[in-house]
């Protein structure tokens, strides 16, 4: 089992919360208890994610639930200076997209993010503790959670 995640406390509740359903409650279970699951195939190995109940490179239904990478390199990044309505407050804010140690490539909010980013810069995944529940997003990594 992987050591738990870094949490960021946010302030008020989640501007969209995700919708869950039986299958996908596992997954923000764990995001609870601080873990970034996913699915894995268990005929071709292969990871997927967002988690799904069949393995999109073999199409078996014989998957099972794993840690995540957590770490990874910024592959794309830009800024979001006008949002939706429903995020405008919370404008301007950066996305992503991330490799994770080279078996993922997720789409997410970047957060902390202070100092100048480049591409490729190492990454690591974070969770944003909301009143009303998580959500993860990733931050660049520092000397101290390297």
């Amino acid at each position: 089992m992987s050591s738990l995640l870094p949490i960021i406390k946010m302030p008020g509740r989640r501007a969209y919360p995700p919708r869950q359903s039986r299958f996908t409650h596992n997954f923000w279970d764990q995001l609870e208890h601080g873990r970034f699951t996913t699915t894995q195939c268990e005929n071709c190995k292969g990871l997927t994610f967002p988690p799904k109940a069949f393995c999109p490179h073999c199409w078996s239904r014989s998957i099972r639930w794993v840690d995540a990478p957590s770490k990874g390199k910024l592959y794309s990044y830009t800024t979001i200076h006008i949002a939706p309505e429903i995020f405008s407050i919370e404008a301007p804010y950066k996305v992503c997209i991330a490799d994770l140690d080279g078996k993922l490539r997720i789409a997410t909010r970047l957060v902390e993010t202070d100092a100048e980013l480049t591409l490729d810069s190492p990454i690591e995944i974070v969770i944003l503790r909301y009143e009303d529940g998580s959500l993860f997003a990733v931050r660049p990594q520092t000397s101290r959670t390297a």
